[in-house]
C-alpha cells in the first residue's frame, strides 16, 4: 500500500485489458455498484417492515449483501482498482467539533448540563 503526494492511499494496480468489452475490473466495479444499491433497498426495507418473521429474513440478506459488498470492495482495494484518500487532520478535527456542537444542541439530555 503507497500513500502518494496527493494523499492517496493505493495499492499497485492490477493491469486488466482495456477494449470496448467489459473486463474484470469492469464487472467487479457492476457487481460492487450493485451491491450498494441492494444494500441501500434492504435498509430501507427493514426501516419499513412490520411482521418480525419478514424483517429477521431481510436482515440475514442484508447482512450478506453487506458482506459480499465489502469483499467486493477489498478485491477492487488489493487490486488497485479503488484508491482512497487520505483525511486530512486538521479536517477531521474540524468536523468532529461541529458534529459534537451539533449533537449538543440537539440533544434532549444537555438543556441542563454546561457545554
Amino acid at each position: 500500500m503507497n500513500i502518494n503526494q496527493q494523499q492517496k492511499i493505493t495499492n499497485p494496480e492490477t493491469q486488466i485489458q482495456k477494449g470496448p468489452q467489459m473486463n474484470d475490473r469492469d464487472f467487479v466495479n457492476d457487481l460492487l455498484s450493485t451491491e450498494k444499491y441492494m444494500t441501500a433497498s434492504y435498509s430501507s426495507a427493514l426501516n419499513e417492515a412490520s411482521h418480525q418473521a419478514l424483517y429477521q429474513d431481510i436482515l440475514t440478506i442484508f447482512n450478506e449483501t453487506q458482506q459480499s459488498q465489502r469483499d467486493l470492495y477489498n478485491l477492487m482495494f488489493r487490486n488497485g482498482w479503488y484508491a482512497l484518500e487520505a483525511a486530512d487532520t486538521q479536517k477531521l478535527q474540524q468536523s468532529h467539533q461541529q458534529f459534537s456542537n451539533y449533537i449538543g444542541q440537539q440533544s434532549p439530555y444537555s438543556s441542563g448540563m454546561s457545554q
